[in-house]
């Protein structure tokens, strides 16, 4: 296996591929003033296995679009909605982020948890806008910093890695930049990152490496996500996903 494949394999069969949580997807839903009168359509972005998903079927009278790249997430989204008879409220679709089909002013609500940073998130902004109506809702998490100040080692490690971290005020003037007016922000809190994906990640190490039989390839993806939690657990009052919910002008 590639290690991607690996990453894939290591991430299947579980609720989040990223932090978050259902309640704090309800907080991003209920900052919007949604029209009673008719049923929504909504794009979900890098929906993953669909914890949020599920949550937004649960709770939207609409369509929901769920978008991923990799098929194995959507197949487990696919089986979980039939489970709890959502299958008509959801329907799936294997795109990348950023080569959507979508028709101009398509869409109610944009969705996007964990995920716009594959795109970068002003270039995500920008380009989602056009499929979104005048007035829709886009609901994005995104990594941020929580202070104005940090050590040198997380400093570097995220700015190599993703150099759109920023703290909250310059996300929102980037927004406000790109025809979007801010509705609503809150930071995820530290359950969503400890209790609702690093430990079951944790729980799901033994039986990965198991059946990729200890390959090198396997123990060096779990030693780097090992690091990444470690380095979280150090570091985790200087950074979270930042939610930002806004309107399209």
């Amino acid at each position: 296996m590639t290690e991607l494949e690996l990453i894939i394999d290591l991430h299947k069969n579980s609720e989040r591929q990223g932090p978050g949580s259902e309640k704090e997807t309800l907080k991003a839903l209920e900052v919007m003033s949604l029209p009673n009168d008719r049923k929504l359509k909504v794009a979900d972005i890098g929906c993953g296995s669909g914890g949020q998903t599920i949550t937004l079927a649960q709770n939207i009278n609409g369509q929901i679009t769920a978008i991923d790249l990799f098929p194995e997430f959507l197949d487990e989204l696919n089986d979980k909605s039939e489970k709890l008879g959502l299958k008509e409220k959801i329907k799936t679709l294997e795109k990348s982020m950023d080569d959507l089909p979508f028709n101009n002013e398509n869409f109610d609500i944009i969705w996007s948890e964990g995920a716009i940073y594959n795109v970068g998130f002003e270039n995500g902004i920008k380009k989602w806008k056009d499929y979104l109506k005048v007035g829709g809702y886009l609901a994005v998490s995104e990594i941020t910093w929580l202070t104005n100040s940090r050590p040198k080692d997380i400093e570097d490690f995220w700015t190599q890695e993703y150099p759109e971290i920023d703290i909250a005020s310059n996300k929102i003037k980037v927004l406000e930049n790109n025809g979007y007016s801010l509705v609503g922000y809150f930071y995820l809190r530290q359950d969503s990152w400890i209790e609702n994906y690093y430990k079951p990640m944790e729980a799901r190490f033994e039986n990965f490496l198991e059946r990729n039989n200890n390959s090198e390839l396997a123990k060096k993806v779990v030693e780097e996500n090992n690091a990444e939690i470690e380095l979280h657990r150090k570091y985790k009052e200087y950074y979270s996903y930042g939610f930002y919910i806004a309107r399209k002008n």
